[in-house]
């Protein structure tokens, strides 16, 4: 279900609401007006990393196994 951005015409205050329906009527939470009006909401992620953090360098991973001997070799190549 989304979460959708709201506006009191009433008394301007400014809230979220988790709306089954959006065409619902939803009142305000501060002053109790009937109607409030719906706000066009940005799209919210998840997580928080960046591009460059969520995917990896695949040249430096196939670069790293090329180098190493294997698992217990001790050459700490």
């Amino acid at each position: 279900m989304p979460i959708y951005d709201y506006r009191c015409r009433e008394c301007d205050e400014r809230f979220d609401e988790l709306a089954r329906n959006p065409d619902v009527k939803v009142a305000c939470p501060s002053c109790g007006a009937a109607a409030a009006e719906r706000l066009l909401s940005v799209f919210a992620g998840v997580g928080g990393s960046s591009l460059q953090d969520a995917a990896p360098d695949w040249s430096r991973v196939a670069a790293k196994r090329a180098a190493s001997c294997g698992p217990g070799c001790g050459c700490h190549h």
